[in-house]
């Protein structure tokens, strides 16, 4: 086992890398910009290292990470999700230095991350796939535009090397599709400096399933059974809920059994996640594999009792996986409310500021992964969620009435926050019943609104941030 592993990330995912390092008795050393200071998993750690004065910089730069790890004698490095958590030349420069990357290897993580190439290997192994193309960037609009026509609108075109919502666009006529191809083509070269992009039928209204695989060195793989993640807004999750509430025994089982094919088809090690497309008639298809571990991994755990990160920890410095397939059983259902520093009133933007009063909800089954207390000032550098709420209960129905139950009783202040956006959710008929799709918010965000708050804390918060980290033009 480890002796000392250096969390290559911040937030409410490095707290969370922290106390399963804790749990194994490993020290762990986080990494902070200036702007990460105070953060939470600065003060949590064992050690620290300040990366760079740049608030995001030293997040994405392997050279500057793979010195820290050296420098403080860590023996690995945990990538947690975003940044460089998908980045494969980092995973290689890691192991080059004699490191341990905790996750899959760097070929793998190359392969799934080029959407072609991860559909093309489905396809060889005979896992179901959305009908597509190969990348369309050498063909003519006339040519683009036959393909098109072949499969049938609407279409879909996505970025090769995408992910995270970006480099996709929906096309419902041919007449939109030229300017939806070059608006992708940027898109996927600006993001992903890669501007590859291919071609799928357009499922319309799934649902958004994904299976946690758990895969040693050794050839021994499983799953942890699924999550449904259809709660969305442009292509971004707010809520996961696992198992589906409403999969039937028989589709779990079928696609439990194909989760596990494709990552032994991709020769998958450490924690992963498969994500399919489930239409009306429950026909799925592969979508695509992310080699890290997930925002929305805690309902998995709370469902089946495995610690998934120490599980990834475990793996990686070697450890057979000791449980099997018959080990691993559904205990209830557990939903995760991704709550979100948001104006939801203004489009969701991101509202950053000092926390004036901090108040987690509490109680049975009840757990909360956040990065903030109060007086703490959130960057506005970086991704705007705050805290995920995750609750357990015996049936859908129980988890939905805890989950509104504890987020009525969550108080943050200082900043505005999706929390009554989410309440809304959670008195709809529809989620309740378990009758949603992709669409679900696109439809009803409207009826979802909660009633508009004058709170002139917002302002004095808005003030404080921008003083703290030098913006004040931001609020004249």
């Amino acid at each position: 086992m480890f002796k000392r592993i250096l969390i290559a990330n911040r937030g409410e995912i490095a707290v969370r890398i922290i106390r399963a390092c804790n749990d194994l008795n490993i020290e762990s050393v986080a990494i902070y910009s200036r702007a990460d200071r105070d953060s939470m998993h600065v003060k949590m750690a064992t050690h620290t290292y300040a990366i760079s004065e740049d608030p995001i910089k030293g997040y994405l730069d392997p050279d500057l990470i793979i010195q820290a790890a050296k420098e403080m004698e860590a023996e690995a490095i945990h990538p947690g999700y975003g940044f460089l958590s998908e980045n494969a030349l980092f995973a290689k420069k890691v192991k080059e230095a004699g490191l341990v990357w905790i996750g899959p290897d760097s070929e793998v993580i190359a392969k799934m991350g080029d959407k072609n190439a991860a559909r093309n290997l489905m396809i060889a192994n005979g896992i179901p796939v959305v009908p597509g193309t190969e990348p369309l960037n050498a063909l003519s609009l006339y040519e683009i535009q036959k393909i098109a026509r072949k499969i049938g609108y609407p279409v879909i075109l996505k970025a090769s090397s995408g992910g995270g919502g970006r480099g996709i666009r929906v096309v419902w006529e041919e007449k939109d599709l030229e300017s939806a191809f070059e608006a992708c083509k940027r898109e996927a070269l600006t993001f992903f400096k890669n501007e590859d992009v291919f071609m799928e039928k357009y499922i319309q209204n799934p649902r958004h399933i994904e299976f946690q695989i758990l895969a040693d060195n050794y050839g021994n793989v499983i799953h942890l059974f699924e999550r449904d993640c259809s709660i969305q807004r442009r292509h971004q999750k707010l809520i996961e809920i696992a198992p589906c509430p409403t999969m039937s025994t028989d589709l779990r089982r079928r696609m439990g059994s194909v989760a596990v094919g494709a990552a032994r088809a991709a020769n998958y090690t450490n924690a992963g996640t498969v994500e399919f497309l489930v239409d009306d008639y429950n026909n799925f298809y592969f979508m695509e594999m992310n080699t890290r571990i997930q925002v929305e991994h805690g309902v998995t755990e709370e469902i089946t009792g495995f610690d998934l990160i120490g599980r990834q920890i475990r793996i990686a410095s070697g450890e057979i996986l000791d449980i099997s397939q018959s080990d691993v059983h559904i205990q209830g259902f557990a939903i995760e409310a991704r709550i979100n520093a948001e104006d939801v009133h203004n489009d969701f933007v991101p509202n950053p500021g000092t926390i004036t009063a901090y108040y987690p909800a509490l109680g049975p089954f009840v757990r909360v992964d956040s990065y903030i207390y109060k007086d703490f000032t959130i960057p506005p550098f970086y991704d705007s969620m705050v805290a995920k709420l995750i609750v357990r209960a015996t049936s859908y129905d129980l988890a939905v009435n805890k989950l509104k139950r504890a987020l009525n009783e969550f108080k943050i202040r200082g900043v505005k926050t999706t929390i009554p956006f989410l309440v809304n959710i959670c008195n709809d008929k529809d989620f309740r019943r378990g009758n949603f799709d992709t669409s679900y918010l696109e439809q009803k965000v409207g009826q979802l609104m909660p009633q508009e708050s004058s709170d002139e804390s917002d302002l004095v918060a808005a003030i404080a941030v921008a003083l703290a980290f030098g913006l004040e033009e931001n609020v004249k």
